[in-house]
């Protein structure tokens, strides 16, 4: 069964780090663009990080820029997302996601999407 399972929310003050983890079964990341996607109460869900599927290049939303840093573990299954000097509007559930067909994560084009974890930054 294919499936994508995040970890690793929770409950921090601003400037706080967290590191969000997504494991893969049923299958594994090779080949496909993989990346984290966040929907903030009230927002529509938008793009935050993205490995092309082809180079392994990266990309970032400016709001994250310089703050996150994704990677991928050399087993290919388990996907992550470093969040640094967390702020407030960090405030979302976390989704990562999976894309056979596409060299970047387009959210409408994602085969594979996990549950999803709460991030909650406040003081």
């Amino acid at each position: 069964q294919v499936q994508l399972v995040e970890s690793g929310g929770g409950l921090v003050q601003p400037g706080d780090s967290l590191r969000l983890s997504c494991a893969a079964s049923g299958f594994t990341l090779d080949y496909y663009a993989i990346g984290w996607f966040r929907q903030a109460p009230g927002k529509e869900r938008e793009g935050v990080s993205c490995i092309n599927s082809v180079d392994g290049s990266t990309t970032y939303a400016k709001s994250v820029k310089g703050r996150f840093t994704i990677s991928r573990d050399n087993a290919k299954i388990t996907l992550y997302l470093q969040m640094n000097s967390l702020k407030p509007e960090d405030t979302a559930v976390y989704y990562c996601a999976a894309d056979r067909g596409s060299s970047w994560c387009v959210d409408a084009a994602m085969d594979y999407w996990g549950k999803g974890t709460l991030v909650t930054v406040s003081s």
